[in-house]
C-alpha cells in the first residue's frame, strides 16, 4: 500500500537521516560539522547525504578554505524545508512523551516574532483539528 508514509520512511526513516536534515537547518553545512553533531560513522553519513541529495532534500555547493582543495557543503532545498514541520511535530511529541514536558535542545521558533512554533492538523476547510478528533483514512483507488 502506498500512502506516502512508506516512501517518506524509506528516505528519512533510516538512522541519522532526519538528524542530518535538522542539523543542516540549524546551519551546519560541512561534512565534518555533521559528523561531529550526529556521531554517525563516516560511511553511513556519506550514504545518508548522498541519498538526501539524490532525493532532492539537500543540495550541494562547493566551498574552499584558502590553501586547501574544493569541498562540498550541504543546503536544504524546498523539499528539505518542507520537512521542518515534521521535525517540529516530532520534537513536540518527544517533549510530551519522552522528555517529561521539558523542551529539547532544539526549539522551533517563528522568524518574525520569535514565538514557539508547533505542528497542527488543519483541514482543507480551514478548521483546526486535534489528533483525537475523528480522522478518517481512506484508500485511493
Amino acid at each position: 500500500m502506498n500512502d506516502g508514509v512508506a516512501g517518506v520512511l524509506a528516505l528519512v526513516g533510516e538512522r541519522w537521516a532526519l538528524q542530518v536534515v535538522r542539523d543542516v537547518s540549524l546551519g551546519l553545512r560541512r561534512f565534518n560539522e555533521l559528523e561531529a553533531a550526529t556521531g554517525a560513522p563516516r560511511t553511513v553519513l556519506s550514504d545518508r547525504l548522498r541519498r538526501l541529495v539524490d532525493a532532492g532534500v539537500l543540495d550541494t555547493r562547493p566551498y574552499q578554505v584558502p590553501g586547501s582543495r574544493v569541498r562540498t557543503e550541504y543546503v536544504l532545498t524546498d523539499a528539505g524545508y518542507d520537512l521542518l514541520p515534521l521535525l517540529s511535530a516530532m520534537s513536540d511529541w518527544g517533549e510530551r512523551h519522552l522528555g517529561g514536558g521539558v523542551p529539547g535542545d532544539v526549539v522551533y521558533r517563528h522568524g518574525g516574532c520569535g514565538g514557539r512554533v508547533t505542528a497542527r492538523l488543519v483541514c482543507e476547510c480551514g478548521q483546526e483539528t486535534a489528533p483525537r478528533d475523528r480522522l478518517i483514512a481512506e484508500i485511493n483507488r
